[in-house]
C-alpha cells in the first residue's frame, strides 16, 4: 500500500498532535512507534502517550515492521475493518487525485458503495465530509507548494487547482490573505488593532478586512500590542479605534448583558480538529457551559479530551469563540488563557443575564 500524500504533507508536530488527540481520523495512514517498547501502534490506541522523544512515525504497518517494531495488541493497528478500510482507500483515492475533482458518485463507485453510504461513513470516521477532505488536502499541497515554486502560478497548477480564479476563491478565505502575501509571510497585509477599558480589564481587538483575527484580554496595551506585533511580524499594524467602533461596541453590549451572541466575523486559520472544536464552543447557549468530555464527544472523538482543552486554549478570539463556558467535569472553571478570574467572572455575568 502506498503511504497516502497527506502524511507528507504532515509536520512531525502535527503528527504528534494527532497521536495525542488520539484522532482516529488518522487511522490507516499514521502509525507511531515507541522506541522504549518496540511496539507501534495507530493514533486512536488508548494506550497511555510515551515521550515525545521515544517516538517515531511511519505511513504504514508494514513500514514500522521492517523498522523492527512489533504491532500493538490493544489496537491491533494492522487490522482493518471493512468501514475503516473503505474509507481509507476513498482518501487514498483523492489525495492520489488531488489535480481534478472527485465527485462522490466517483469515488463511492471506486470504494464500492453508495454515495449515500460512503458519506455516512467518511464523515463518521474523518470527522469531515469526502468534500471537506478534498478541499484541505489540495489548500495542504498548496500552501506547501507555495514555499518551494518560483510563482504563485507555478503553485496553483502544481496543486491541482484548475485556474487562477478558482484558487484565489478557495483560498482567499482560508488563508486570511492572498496566495502571493501567504507566500511572504503576510507581508503588505494590514491589521487595524483598537483598545478598550471594560469590566475584565484591557481588551485588545485586531482585524484583518475580512475580521477579527485576534480578541485578547489583559492589564496593559503596550503587553499585548507587542504579542500582537511578534505574531504578525510581517504585517502592518494600524491603530484604528474609529474603523473597529463597531466590533469594540458589539463586545461592549456583550460584556453588559444586552448582547448574548457576539455574531462578528472571523479571520483565523486552524486545523480541521480546532475548527470543529471550536464551531461546537460556538454552539453553546449562553449562560449554558459544557464539559471538556462533553465537547470532545460532541465532536464525535471521546478521547481526544485534552486535545479539546489545548483547543482552547489556543483558542485566538476570545468571548466570540467563548471556551469559558468549558469547565471540568466536577463544576470547576479549570484553566483559562485569560486568568481563571475572568473567566469566573464572565460565567458569573452570563448565568444573571442569561
Amino acid at each position: 500500500m502506498q503511504p497516502a500524500l497527506s502524511l507528507f504533507l504532515m509536520s512531525p508536530d502535527t503528527q504528534w498532535q494527532a497521536v495525542l488527540a488520539r484522532d482516529a481520523s488518522h487511522d490507516g495512514r499514521l502509525f507511531y512507534a515507541v522506541r522504549t517498547t518496540g511496539i507501534f501502534c495507530r493514533p486512536s490506541c488508548p494506550s497511555r502517550r510515551p515521550k515525545r522523544n521515544a517516538v517515531e512515525f511511519f505511513s504504514s504497518g508494514s513500514e514500522a515492521e521492517r523498522a523492527g517494531y512489533r504491532p500493538c495488541k490493544r489496537c491491533r493497528p494492522t487490522e482493518h475493518n471493512r468501514q475503516a478500510a473503505a474509507v481509507e482507500k476513498a482518501r487514498q483515492f483523492i489525495d492520489r487525485n488531488l489535480q481534478r475533482n472527485i465527485t462522490l458518485a466517483e469515488l463511492a463507485e471506486h470504494v464500492g458503495l453508495s454515495s449515500f453510504h460512503l458519506q455516512r461513513l467518511f464523515k463518521k470516521i474523518v470527522g469531515v465530509s469526502a468534500k471537506e477532505y478534498q478541499n484541505s488536502q489540495r489548500l495542504t499541497r498548496f500552501k506547501r507548494k507555495l514555499r518551494g515554486q518560483r510563482s504563485v502560478t507555478d503553485a496553483i497548477y502544481a496543486a491541482g487547482y484548475g485556474s487562477n480564479s478558482r484558487v484565489y476563491e478557495t483560498t482567499n478565505q482560508k488563508l486570511g490573505m492572498t496566495p502571493a502575501q501567504y507566500r511572504r509571510k503576510g507581508e503588505g497585509i494590514v491589521i487595524r488593532y483598537t483598545s478598550l477599558q471594560t469590566s475584565l480589564g484591557t481588551i485588545m481587538i485586531a482585524a484583518t478586512e475580512k475580521g477579527i483575527c485576534r480578541l485578547r484580554m489583559g492589564e496593559s496595551d503596550k503587553t499585548m500590542f507587542q504579542e500582537l506585533r511578534e505574531e504578525f511580524s510581517a504585517a502592518m499594524l494600524q491603530s484604528d479605534d474609529k474603523g473597529l467602533k463597531h466590533y469594540a461596541s458589539a463586545i461592549k453590549s456583550y460584556l453588559g448583558g444586552n448582547d448574548h451572541r457576539l455574531n462578528l466575523p472571523l479571520d483565523v486559520q486552524a486545523t480541521v480538529f480546532q475548527q470543529r472544536v471550536w464551531k461546537e464552543l460556538r454552539a453553546i447557549p449562553y449562560g449554558k457551559t459544557r464539559s471538556y468530555t462533553e465537547v470532545a464527544e460532541k465532536i464525535g472523538n471521546p478521547k481526544a479530551v485534552r486535545a479539546v482543552a489545548r483547543a482552547c486554549a489556543t483558542n485566538p478570539v476570545a468571548l466570540v469563540t467563548p471556551c469559558h463556558r468549558v469547565i471540568r467535569e466536577s463544576g470547576e472553571p479549570a484553566g483559562y488563557r485569560w486568568g481563571l478570574e475572568r473567566k469566573a467572572a464572565l460565567l458569573e455575568m452570563e448565568k444573571k443575564k442569561g
